[in-house]
């Protein structure tokens, strides 16, 4: 992320984001495969393919079900489709952040500092009632945090970059530095 200035000098934080040339290696029709769809590479690899990679020569692939498209195998998607102002919703894999307890990974407050309450500061407290003699599906328990897709909603393309293929979207976007990420914009 990294901040520029309107025209009135506000500070505006965006997040920069190299966002092609994106390169369609295949089209699906309902005929052949059953449903209508682009396949897009992102990143060729520039060595060590081999025979039995061909058609993988990109690092990320990605398919994506649309109705019409007047898209071609070998046509380039750059960064000039978005337009400057523009409401876009990115996609990606947020940070994961490992084991964690019930107060980082869903907000619980933990128990009072008072008497009587020793070593039980971060606990949960009670997971269940007498029946069900079990733990019910979907309780907010310890456990993995991060590392889910997420998606942002209504986010602005404030710059577009075409000679280097970047985007400026107002705001911040899930994932580390280096995530791959999904752009769409909103109709």
């Amino acid at each position: 992320m990294t901040q520029i200035f309107d025209e009135n000098g506000k500070v505006i934080p965006v997040t920069l984001i190299e966002a092609g040339p994106c390169v369609v290696t295949q089209i699906k029709t309902k005929e052949k495969e059953g449903y209508n769809a682009v396949q897009i590479g992102f990143i060729r690899k520039t060595k060590n393919i081999k025979k039995t990679e061909k058609g993988k020569e990109y690092r990320y692939l990605k398919e994506f079900r649309i109705e019409d498209s007047k898209l071609k195998v070998g046509d380039k998607i750059e960064v000039s489709v978005f337009k400057k102002g523009e409401k876009v919703k990115v996609s990606g894999v947020s940070k994961g952040k490992g084991f964690q307890g019930v107060v980082k990974r869903w907000g619980f407050s933990g128990k009072d500092r008072t008497h009587g309450v020793k070593h039980e500061h971060r606990t949960p407290g009670s997971i269940g009632a007498t029946t069900p003699s079990r733990v019910i599906k979907g309780k907010k328990m310890p456990g993995r945090a991060g590392q889910k897709r997420v998606t942002v909603l209504n986010l602005e393309i404030i710059k577009i970059d075409p000679k280097n293929n970047l985007l400026a979207i107002k705001g911040a976007v899930p994932g580390a530095k280096g995530t791959l990420l999904e752009i769409k914009t909103l109709k």
